[in-house]
Formats: structure tokens, C-alpha cells, sequence
């Protein structure tokens, strides 16, 4: 991908999850939280560190809304975080492994004001070249990575 058309992938900020960490699962589930044993290496993206967490590590599997805008495309779907994360992951320039990891990644374009205008299905090996083709449109503010199966929220993708 050309300089310019450079992208950054940042994870969920860790502090709204923080003090969910460690609470009994009787705790967790009143808020509607449900805590798993990772027990497979690919399956359970921690969407703070954007990498898949490791067999044996927990990670709480809950509702988050990662499209706020007061529009039809306000959207909130189920995500994990594994228990083990100290802070939120960057990456410029490269897909960290919570994208690279998926067969395929459903990627969806949306300008400043929350609308989504474009939307893409991208293999793994072609992940890169669909952002370059949807950040080529200047009205395209930032992206959405999603799962294809499951359609959860992978990250969030911006011009860096």
C-alpha cells in the first residue's frame, strides 16, 4: 500500500473492560458478561490487543456497541477481551493478527458522520488491497473489520 494511502488498526480502549477483570462469574453475568477458557489457538480475538488470545487464557464474551452514530448503521454486536490485556493495541501500516488470522474479513466504509457508503469482502491475502480501494474514496472517513461467519466486530481501521 502506497505511503499515502497508509492505514492505522487500533483495538478497543482497555479501561471500560478493566474492571470487569477477575469478577466472579455470578458478578459478570449480572451484567451480562459470560467468561470462557480459550481452547483453541484462532477463535476468540481479544478486540483490545487485536490478537487471538492463547489456549488457556479467559476472555469475557460480551455486548459492546462499536458504531455509536446516531444513524441506521448504529451497531452493536458480541466481541471478547481477553482478561489478560494491560493496554490497547496500534499497529500502522500492518494487520495485526485478529485480521490476519480469519480466512476472510468483511470490511464496511463509513464517512465522519457514521453513514456507511461502501462495503467489502476481502480474503486474507487481499485484506490490504480492499482498504487501499475503499480509503481511495475521499468521502471514506474510517473502516469497520468485521468476522464474516459471525459478523462480530474485529477493529477499527483509520488513515494514518
Amino acid at each position: 500500500m502506497p505511503q499515502s494511502q497508509s492505514y492505522a488498526v487500533t483495538g478497543l480502549p482497555l479501561e471500560p473492560f478493566a474492571p470487569l477483570f477477575g469478577l466472579s462469574d455470578e458478578a459478570l453475568a449480572a451484567e451480562g458478561v459470560v467468561r470462557k477458557v480459550v481452547d483453541s489457538p484462532t477463535g476468540y480475538p481479544s478486540r483490545v490487543e487485536l490478537e487471538d488470545a492463547q489456549v488457556g487464557d479467559t476472555v469475557l464474551l460480551l455486548n459492546y456497541e462499536h458504531q455509536p452514530a446516531d444513524t441506521p448503521f448504529r451497531a452493536r454486536h458480541a466481541i471478547f477481551v481477553n482478561e489478560k490485556a494491560r493496554e490497547t493495541r496500534r499497529t500502522v501500516g500492518e494487520l495485526p493478527g485478529a485480521l490476519t488470522a480469519r480466512d476472510a474479513v468483511s470490511l464496511r466504509a463509513f464517512r465522519e458522520d457514521g453513514m456507511m457508503i461502501d462495503a467489502d469482502y476481502a480474503p486474507r491475502p487481499q485484506i490490504e488491497a480492499a482498504i487501499a480501494r475503499l480509503f481511495a474514496n475521499p468521502q471514506v472517513a474510517y473502516l469497520h473489520a468485521h468476522t464474516v461467519g459471525w459478523g462480530c466486530y474485529l477493529a477499527r481501521i483509520d488513515r494514518a
